[in-house]
Formats: C-alpha cells, sequence, structure tokens
C-alpha cells in the first residue's frame, strides 16, 4: 500500500552534515505519520525522530538539537537534516510510515540508508 524511498545516506566526518529523504508513494493519504529509526552495529533499533500528520516532532533524547525533522507536503516527503554528527550516530537508518486504513494499522518500513560517521 505505501513504498518507502530513502536517500541521503553517505560517509561523513564527525562534526559534518547529512540530509536524509523519505519519499512516500501508494496509499499517501492513509499515512499518519512517518519517522526514522537507525540501528546501530550490535545496537538495537531504536526510535530517531517521528512527525505527525499535524507536524508534531518527537525525537530522541541523543539527537535533539542536532537533528531537524521537516516535511514537503506536496512531495510526500520527509527529511530529517543531521547536524554535529558523531561516531556513535552511525547505523542504519530506515523510514517509516504508519497508517490507518478503516480500523486497521499498519507500519511500513523502507530499504534503510546507511550512515558512516569517522572519527
Amino acid at each position: 500500500q505505501v513504498q518507502l524511498v530513502e536517500s541521503g545516506g553517505g560517509l561523513v566526518q564527525a562534526g559534518g552534515s547529512l540530509r536524509l529523504s523519505c519519499a512516500a508513494s501508494g496509499s499517501i493519504r492513509s499515512i499518519t505519520g512517518m519517522g526514522w529509526y537507525r540501528q546501530a552495529p550490535g545496537k538495537q533499533r531504536e526510535l530517531v525522530a517521528r512527525i505527525s500528520t499535524s507536524g508534531l516532532t518527537t525525537y530522541a533524547d541523543s539527537v535533539e538539537f542536532r537533528f531537524t525533522l521537516s516535511r514537503d507536503i506536496a512531495k510526500n516527503t520527509v527529511f530529517l537534516q543531521m547536524n554535529s554528527l558523531k561516531p556513535e550516530d552511525t547505523g542504519v537508518y530506515k523510514c517509516s510510515a504508519a497508517t490507518v486504513e478503516g480500523s486497521s494499522f499498519r507500519d511500513y518500513w523502507g530499504q534503510g540508508t546507511q550512515v558512516t560517521v569517522s572519527s
């Protein structure tokens, strides 16, 4: 029903910046929220940031004030601006979309994009 395509990952030095994009297609109007999760090597998956349809954002304590989540409603795209990156930010970042179709709730996931922070 919903397809998510991420882009923007890569290799960056500590203190640098990256901007991740997540473009949604399919049953767009069923989406109630979108967010980013990450999983570092040897670590469990964790929520990075999430934004609701109303625009309310939620951030993990570890990234708040460094990362900013925004959206382009017309393009069905959310962005994660990541500044002051640290080596501990390294991991696979996956975009997710929460949907409501009738009385059914379902989460969709992108394939993920690798973020590597050196030094």
